[in-house]
């Protein structure tokens, strides 16, 4: 137990400091950074990126409750898997309103003559494809808990 401790506490203060970077952001400073656009794309990229971040946070409060979980060493339990299935569901959703947003941003760049450029969508490339990694990990690490869950339930029914 002293283990996970050590472990739970720094990931705790980490996702305070995330989630307080994450409300910053969304309210403070994504409202700003948008105030000199044209008030279609400040809707529509303020609406996109809220939703994301809004997911993220969504993300941040599964991990918590995760962590809760560790500590009560009940992390092979249904109500584990019912937590990860939701960061499935949030990061999913997360990536797929970032890759929409990404598509128009580059469809108006390649739809408009003078602001043609390759730059602008290889930049959004990146993060899109970044982006989808997480989500990609978490089903990876759903699969292992629903195993090492089997496994826990076998091992009670023996001991």
């Amino acid at each position: 137990m002293l283990r996970s401790r050590w472990t739970v506490l720094p990931l705790r203060v980490a996702l305070i400091l995330a989630a307080a970077w994450l409300l910053i952001i969304l309210l403070l400073s994504l409202p700003g950074e948008l105030a000199d656009e044209a008030l279609w794309f400040r809707i529509g990229a303020q609406a996109v990126l809220s939703l994301v971040i809004v997911a993220v946070l969504a993300v941040i409060v599964c991990i918590w409750r995760l962590l809760t979980l560790v500590q009560r060493d009940r992390i092979f339990s249904d109500e584990a898997r019912r937590w990860v299935d939701a960061i499935v569901w949030a990061l999913a959703i997360g990536w797929a309103l970032l890759a929409a947003g990404a598509l128009v941003v580059v469809a108006v760049v390649f739809l408009t003559p003078e602001l043609r450029d390759p730059g602008i969508p290889m930049a959004l490339f990146g993060p899109v494809v970044l982006s989808l990694l997480p989500l990609l990990l978490m089903l990876v690490m759903r699969g292992l808990l629903q195993q090492a869950s089997g496994y826990r339930a076998e091992l009670d029914e023996v001991i």
